[in-house]
């Protein structure tokens, strides 16, 4: 269940340093005050749920944003095995780079908490955990990457084109490439979504089976608002659900 909520964390938070699309803060499909609640199903069991919210904040007398994502276990698993993992990001709103990225773990019985500073300038991550560790340009955590790829235009995509990514990720250097698979209609709990579809590369072995089991789906409108993650595992499937959302910066592509 530790590393399932973790998986599903992660894919949420894609970072996409792309080579069609150059960042611009006029492309948010964001703004302060979003909230998003995702629930997580194991099959037809829910296995808990997950919040995500944004505001403005200071970060050594700066202007930032702060994002947090917050994820729970529910239900029978909530009393098989409880979790609350928290991560949060505090990033500029301009270039959407992380300046202090903070993972709070509480599964079961095991506990972990880490700080992470981003030095942009020299390009080099520092951790609590870990020290000082050499990063590409670029690098983003978990989280800001969730807002990254809520600011790029996919009107020039084509099927099958490939995002490269990199982020880092539990004190390591984590590349994570994703396709672009084209326009799909997908029915949900909050109604019909027109979404931008993306298949992501994962390692086959000890939980995915191909390296085609993970699809991701975000709505095709300016808010480019994750609505949907789906697992294909070799034990079963998890699906991640979009189930409400407030504050919104532009109308939502919610068709009924």
């Amino acid at each position: 269940m530790k590393n399932l909520i973790l998986i599903w964390l992660f894919t949420l938070t894609i970072s996409v340093p792309i080579n069609k699309n150059s960042y611009s803060q006029d492309l948010n499909g964001f703004a302060p005050g979003e909230e998003i609640e995702f629930l997580i199903r194991f099959g037809p069991i829910v296995g808990g749920k997950a919040i995500a919210t944004l505001e403005s904040s200071q970060l050594n007398n700066q202007e930032v944003y702060h994002a947090k994502m917050i994820a729970r276990s529910a239900g029978l698993a909530d009393l098989l095995y409880r979790v609350e993992d928290i991560y949060e990001s505090y990033f500029s709103p301009e270039t959407g780079l992380p300046y202090l990225a903070i993972r709070n773990i509480s599964e079961g019985d095991y506990r972990f908490y880490n700080e992470t500073e981003f030095n942009h300038t020299e390009n080099y991550v520092l951790s609590k955990k870990s020290g000082k560790i050499e990063v590409p340009e670029g690098i983003l955590d978990m989280v800001t990457a969730l807002y990254k790829i809520r600011r790029l235009d996919y009107s020039n995509y084509e099927d099958g084109d490939i995002i490269e990514i990199t982020t880092y990720f539990d004190d390591e250097i984590f590349p994570f490439d994703i396709r672009y698979k084209g326009i799909e209609t997908i029915k949900t709990s909050v109604g019909k979504v027109e979404c931008i579809k993306f298949v992501p590369f994962v390692e086959p072995g000890r939980i995915f089976e191909s390296e085609d089991d993970m699809t991701i789906w975000v709505s095709n409108d300016k808010n480019l608002l994750p609505i949907r993650v789906k697992f294909d595992l070799i034990v079963g499937s998890i699906k991640c659900d979009l189930v409400n959302y407030a504050n919104l910066k532009y109308p939502s592509v919610i068709l009924d």
